[in-house]
């Protein structure tokens, strides 16, 4: 991850008093085909990261679909291709979320995200 993204995604942790916690380009996030689209919300949940997850799932709209293909893994290194403008909040820790349409953002955290099953 460059630089100009490191202190992008250290703005809006400040911003919203959340801890930073980098987002490795070669672990994966789930993300949702939709977001190629230009559909409006984007949105973003992060949970715990796992072996080679980041924790984090991304999708476009006001619809999450709970089909289990809605998901495609895709390496965060890449999000610059398919959608630049969620770089910025990959650096939110677990437990956190945004939603981002335009010149609107709001970002805020959510405990239920940190729970494990069981």
């Amino acid at each position: 991850m460059d630089e100009s993204a490191v202190a992008a995604q250290r703005l809006v942790c400040a911003k919203y008093g959340a801890l930073w916690v980098p987002a490795a380009d070669g672990l994966k996030v789930g993300i949702a085909a939709n977001v190629r689209t230009g559909l409006l919300p984007l949105n973003g949940l992060r949970h715990e990261a796992t072996d080679d997850t980041t924790g984090w799932y991304i999708w476009a709209g006001e619809v999450l679909d709970d089909d289990a293909e809605f998901f495609l893994p895709l390496h965060a290194g890449h999000l610059h291709e398919w959608c630049p403008a969620v770089i910025r909040f990959l650096g939110l820790a677990p437990g956190w979320r945004f939603l981002v349409a335009g010149a609107y953002e709001d970002v805020w955290p959510d405990s239920t995200l940190l729970l494990r099953p069981g």
